[in-house]
């Protein structure tokens, strides 16, 4: 069992914008980030349910592929499940759809905690406020063998890197530069020297860098 995450970020470092609003909630420059990712066949195929066989191939859909692969939990913030843009609704149940893509037990992590929600395709999504040593704990109860998955925003996977707690990160560098967002990295001085590093560049000028303990 490992507890792994997965990030797009830019050339400076940037995973998330800060211009997101209620109408655009992934904020102007997401597509940009992340568009090698969303081309690949995997994607396609996990997350739209194309089963077409359209889409990317090569080194991008490699690490699609092990992106989605023996995850048996998952551990998200609450801008991730969308709560901050509909905090005050009870009835709502995420922008991931009627069926998301996680297919295992997904743990929010949010200072307001609600009744856990049963999705279609075998999601069912709790919400805790927990530290990410607690959240952890209850995750890998849950996995059944399987890995965790620190689904994101950035600041939650930075606490868990922070916490020591990530045995598996991989970041995908796109070849943009944004200027501005949410950084990665921040207060994250040294955190190479706890691991080993391997790089690789796409076909789309993507470079993966793997950090494994």
């Amino acid at each position: 069992m490992a507890v792994r995450a997965d990030l797009d970020i830019s050339l400076d470092g940037y995973a998330s914008t800060t211009d997101q609003t209620a109408e655009n909630p992934m904020g102007a420059d997401w597509f940009r980030l992340t568009g090698a990712y969303s081309a690949t066949r995997t994607f396609r195929e996990r997350v739209f349910g194309d089963d077409t066989g359209a889409g990317t191939t090569g080194v991008d859909d490699a690490y699609a592929r092990t992106y989605f692969e023996n995850i048996g939990a998952e551990i998200m913030g609450a801008g991730m499940f969308g709560l901050h843009q509909n905090a005050d609704d009870p009835d709502w149940h995420g922008w991931w759809g009627e069926e998301p893509p996680f297919h295992v037990p997904v743990f929010v992590l949010t200072h307001a905690p609600r009744p856990s929600i049963e999705m279609a395709g075998g999601t069912t999504f709790h919400f805790r406020d927990a530290s990410p040593e607690e959240a952890l704990a209850e995750a890998r109860r849950a996995a059944g063998g399987g890995d965790v998955r620190i689904g994101g925003g950035v600041r939650t996977v930075r606490s868990f890197l922070a916490a020591g707690l990530v045995d598996r990160l991989h970041v995908a560098i796109a070849p943009i530069v944004l200027g501005r967002g949410l950084s990665l990295w921040e207060d994250l001085r040294g955190l190479e020297g706890g691991y080993e590093v391997s790089s690789e560049t796409a076909e789309s000028g993507v470079v993966h860098v793997t950090f494994r303990r």
